[in-house]
């Protein structure tokens, strides 16, 4: 697949903002480029260390989804040296004759940030890492986008690879298409030998498989073989067996042969957790106040809190600018913004009425019961905190005199949150669901 339309599918897979602000600016070289190596061209050097870190793995896997063949992507800012491609080349042809299956070096145990969110699912990978095939066969991890399954799923290959375990990390879509690709081409042996003969199958997103009947039917048999084997699988999916339509009633049971773990949006402390170990592996100096500040007005998806950290050492870097909270705040802005217009005032309504067992009328009534007014306050201070609406559209949103009546309200709920550590996990809980509902 030539130049640009690799990006065109890039941009179905990732935040609009990011694709306007970066990808979009990104030129295919075709005439340097080749089977081994894919070369973009950036406009200047921001540009090019951002794409270069948060998205050449992803390109490059969607080179070998659209072609078969996984390149090496560089994003240059200037000609690209036929000497440094030449090197290149035999660097990936050398990489390519010791291992099938690339995996993120970075995604490792030790660089996994553990939390109540997170700790039955982490012990569990770890676990099958040192004893595959035995109890946790397969192992199922579930939850919504960007927790950090696909971080536990490599962290397994790159655990195992150590000892020299032969892995077959992918995703249900390369699963998809090897399987397409080698039955068009009449070598399904080819393909049966790549994936049943190795010692881990990893697969990112299963739930993508949904109503490919005959990919289901082959990853039946592969699944067969090499649990009877003792071979170790581990899936992730964005929800648990029974809720994944499309499926054979026969998969879906067998999903559930091991170990199923639910990694949960994370609380504000392992979000700050979090951002703190991202800058000590990236040598980036963040004070406290601007941590808290990103851990706070991100969603709870790891990849865009890492995003935005990358993005603003970016920034910092090639402006020769100090990172200051001022300085952060608006260069992170406009991803809080993208954040912010995806949440609506009637979401929030909704979510804190089922979870506080509420009426949504109540919620914007003027009656003074105890709970109906906490939950009140809530619902303003989160349409204020998560919402790109002003105190006045809220105000009338909520049948409030004027926009005084929510800030008095919001100073009401920070004394709160200060003095009350249990309402300030309540308030953190139903935040976790209102953004993670709608990344």
């Amino acid at each position: 697949m030539p130049d640009n339309s690799i990006l065109d599918l890039l941009k179905k897979e990732i935040p609009p903002h990011e694709y306007q602000r970066y990808i979009r600016q990104l030129k295919y070289n075709e005439e340097d480029s080749s089977f081994e190596i894919a070369i973009f061209i950036a406009p200047n050097p921001l540009i090019s260390s951002w794409v270069k870190t948060k998205y050449a793995q992803k390109i490059s896997h969607l080179f070998e989804i659209a072609n078969g063949i996984k390149p090496e992507v560089v994003i240059e800012t200037k000609s690209y040296s036929p000497s440094l491609r030449k090197s290149s080349e035999q660097s990936v042809k050398k990489s390519n004759s010791v291992q099938s299956t690339i995996l993120n070096p970075s995604y490792t145990f030790d660089t996994f940030v553990v939390g109540s969110s997170n700790q039955v699912a982490y012990s569990i990978a770890k676990s099958v890492s040192e004893t595959p095939g035995e109890i946790y066969n397969p192992l199922f991890l579930y939850g919504f986008s960007g927790l950090g399954k696909t971080h536990l799923l490599q962290a397994i290959g790159n655990s195992a690879s150590k000892r020299g375990d032969s892995i077959i990390y992918t995703t249900s879509e390369q699963f998809m298409n090897d399987f397409t690709y080698n039955l068009r081409n009449k070598t399904p042996e080819r393909f049966r030998q790549k994936y049943r003969e190795c010692d881990y199958l990893l697969i990112d997103d299963i739930q993508f498989l949904s109503g490919k009947d005959l990919t289901q039917e082959e990853f039946f048999h592969t699944f067969n073989q090499l649990h009877t084997n003792k071979k170790q699988i581990v899936l992730t999916s964005d929800k648990p067996p029974k809720k994944i339509a499309g499926f054979e009633d026969r998969l879906r049971s067998r999903f559930e042969w091991g170990m199923m773990a639910n990694i949960q949006p994370p609380g504000l402390e392992t979000k700050i957790s979090i951002i703190i170990k991202k800058c000590e592996l990236d040598g980036i100096n963040l004070s406290d106040e601007i941590i808290n500040y990103i851990a706070i007005n991100m969603s709870d998806n790891i990849r865009e809190i890492e995003s935005a950290i990358i993005n603003l050492n970016a920034h910092a870097s090639l402006m020769r600018q100090e990172i200051t909270l001022d300085f952060a705040k608006n260069v992170i802005k406009e991803q809080i913004k993208e954040q912010r217009k995806s949440i609506n005032l009637e979401e929030i309504i909704k979510i804190i009425s089922q979870e506080l067992n509420i009426k949504p009328s109540d919620i914007k009534s003027k009656k003074r019961s105890k709970n109906i007014v906490e939950a009140r306050r809530i619902a303003i201070y989160l349409a204020r905190t998560l919402t790109p609406n002003s105190m006045p559209k809220l105000a009338e949103y909520f049948g409030m005199k004027d926009h005084t009546a929510v800030s008095h309200n919001m100073k009401k709920i920070n004394q709160i949150i200060d003095e009350d550590e249990n309402f300030r996990l309540k308030l953190e809980e139903l935040k976790n669901k209102i953004t993670t509902k709608n990344d």
